[in-house]
């Protein structure tokens, strides 16, 4: 389900203001700007119900010309065809493909790389950039902001199951063993049976929105 046009204009206006703060030398039309700002976070705090200080918050954090948000997520396979899932502390223990968000200075083969080995101890290799996913056109739940997000397929390289700060369990699932309870923020069941058949059939096209 596609995100409802309250959450599409108020990031359009959030993004607006954000990149008119950013190059405007005019004292009013930064005013303006901030106040745009501002109506961004109520907007999104009357419809979400969450605190709308920690919503200005977010907002007061970004600066710069407003681009979406890059996240990477790792599709990994051992050799009898199983993938790689980890269970997200801070979201219930809810199992996902492990990954986060791409880091400055690093590609986004190295940012999965490094996802990967952190959340569950396991050195991979990136063999094949499977789907580039707007996070808006699939069925997560809303976000504040714009995010595009890199699927990758990755081979196992060494390591060994270890859990993280940010995850509590590390496990390999077989297609029809893969588990209900998902972190829907991050990953979804398309996602991953899109992942299976891009390991089944390397050829396919990198899938995009």
């Amino acid at each position: 389900m596609p995100d409802a046009d309250w959450l599409i204009w108020a990031r359009e206006i959030q993004a607006i203001a954000q990149t008119g703060l950013a190059f405007s030398k005019d004292p009013y039309d930064l005013e303006r700007y901030r106040a745009l700002t501002r109506l961004s976070g109520r907007i999104m705090a009357e419809h979400t119900g969450a605190d709308l200080g920690w919503i200005e918050g977010l907002f007061e954090a970004e600066t710069g010309y407003a681009t979406p948000k890059v996240g990477v997520r790792g599709a990994v396979f051992d050799t009898a065809g199983r993938i790689l899932m980890v269970r997200e502390a801070i979201d219930g223990d809810r199992w996902t493909l492990p990954g986060g968000w791409a880091d400055v200075n690093q590609t986004p083969v190295q940012s999965v790389v490094r996802e990967v080995f952190e959340e569950s101890g396991y050195h991979v290799r990136a063999v094949k950039l499977a789907a580039v996913w707007d996070r808006s056109k699939h069925a997560h739940p809303p976000t504040a902001f714009s995010v595009v997000r890199m699927f990758f397929v990755c081979t196992l390289e060494g390591g060994a199951p270890k859990t993280s700060l940010e995850t509590s369990e590390v496990g390999w699932f077989a297609e029809a063993d893969v588990p209900a309870d998902l972190s829907l923020r991050r990953t979804l069941p398309h996602h991953i049976s899109r992942m299976f058949a891009h390991w089944r059939e390397p050829g396919l096209a990198t899938e995009f929105d």
